[in-house]
């Protein structure tokens, strides 16, 4: 008999989940450790559920055919509310926690460790030993750092590579379907909808609701909207709360101070169209995500990979992330069940991989440009008046094509 190679996962989140069920599906002995006591069910926002991650699913074996919302219709409002430019784009748009539930339900839950995070590791040819904040000492054949945005292993494998930030936040909120006025609901529920302020953008569309919920009445609408903040003074007061307390990447969504709202809901009377006006009168519990990327220069070091969010933050405006983490997952899993020795597979998996992250990271960021208080280059001027375009931002956003070329 032999015995199993191991697989310690530090993270516990879409990334961590897709390489721990794909390797435990090859016969490896994986266990995940999650920093968060609490179930990470509930968290984040709207998501497209693309194709290649549906793709990656199904190869799996799991659930796929009720993951969301099918939408096929997007289309520009203008300042007046009416359409300006339409165009047929098919997308399954569901919940971050929708797609959490499948992963989470399809890993063995006592592999599954909550509140044990990752205080450093130590490697030999022989194996690796990870240092868990409980204060033991695990064992294993391979460390992967799925462990996102913040990651412990990004930090202590390249030290110098910190999350830069774009420029702009984007005020997020989930309103329940029922919350929004009849009217508005048929103008914008069913399609991904845009407006366009001068330098900005806004776009909604449907999720599903709480609980997973996908019946009509009980879904969700997110919406999102991009607003330039400047690093030096603008973003530190956005994540300041009452107590003056200021947060470093983001802001617990209770403790956003009630004048920031008030302004940005100000703000939208000047500025949207007046369906998304209504939409954010009715918000109850709007939140604010600073923009953000990050762009590893490594992905492998020794017996450790990292992948996933950990690897490369993209603007959202491409939303690739967990279809990204997906095609990471299998490239890894591949890459050290074929080959022997596991720094030779993974030195592979880099190999496979970091040039798509580049890649993403730099479509993100021209995507994005316009939105940044000011350019920094006559080149990304002209990458940004390229992308600004309505018919640009429509047929550009959440689409993987770029890919491809």
């Amino acid at each position: 008999m032999t015995t199993k190679r191991r697989v310690l996962v530090i993270g516990g989140s879409m990334s961590g989940l897709l390489a721990a069920i794909m390797l435990s599906r090859r016969g490896w002995d994986v266990e995940v450790f999650e920093r968060v006591e609490k179930e990470l069910a509930g968290r984040g926002a709207g998501i497209v559920a693309q194709a290649e991650l549906m793709a990656r699913m199904k190869a799996l074996g799991l659930e796929t055919r009720d993951l969301g919302v099918t939408m096929t219709t997007r289309k520009i409002l203008d300042q007046s509310g009416h359409v300006a430019v339409t165009l047929e784009c098919p997308q399954v748009l569901t919940a971050w926690e929708r797609v959490y539930r499948v992963l989470r339900d399809a890993f063995p839950a006592e592999r599954y460790q909550r509140g044990e995070g990752l205080i450093g590791f130590e490697q030999s040819e022989h194996g690796i030993i990870a240092h868990l904040s409980d204060g033991r000492a695990i064992g294993g054949d391979v460390l992967i750092g799925a462990d996102g945005l913040r990651s412990t292993v990004r930090q202590q494998c390249l030290p110098d590579i910190a999350p830069l930030y774009a420029g702009y936040v984007a005020w997020r909120a989930l309103l329940p379907e029922r919350a929004i006025p009849l009217a508005i609901h048929t103008e914008l529920f069913m399609a991904m909808t845009f407006c366009l302020p001068p330098g900005e953008q806004c776009l909604g569309y449907p999720v599903a609701g709480a609980n997973n919920e996908l019946r009509e009445g009980q879904r969700r609408y997110n919406v999102v909207w991009y607003r330039p903040a400047d690093e030096a003074n603008e973003l530190p007061q956005l994540l300041t709360d009452r107590d003056g307390i200021t947060y470093s990447i983001s802001i617990p969504p209770p403790l956003i101070r009630s004048e920031h709202i008030n302004a940005m809901r100000a703000a939208a009377e000047r500025l949207l169209a007046p369906q998304f006006r209504e939409v954010v009168r009715v918000a109850a519990q709007p939140f604010i995500q600073p923009i953000y990327d990050v762009a590893a220069t490594k992905m492998a070091f020794g017996r450790v990979a990292i992948l996933g969010d950990a690897a490369f933050v993209a603007r959202p405006h491409v939303a690739v992330g967990v279809a990204k983490a997906a095609e990471d997952a299998v490239a890894l899993a591949q890459s050290i069940d074929e080959c022997d020795d596991v720094e030779r597979g993974l030195a592979r998996f880099e190999a496979l991989r970091i040039m798509v992250g580049r890649r993403v990271i730099e479509r993100a960021r021209h995507l994005g440009a316009y939105l940044q208080s000011r350019a920094r280059s006559p080149e990304e001027r002209l990458r940004a008046e390229k992308h600004r375009a309505p018919a640009a931002v429509m047929a550009e956003t959440a689409v993987l094509d770029f890919l491809d070329r």
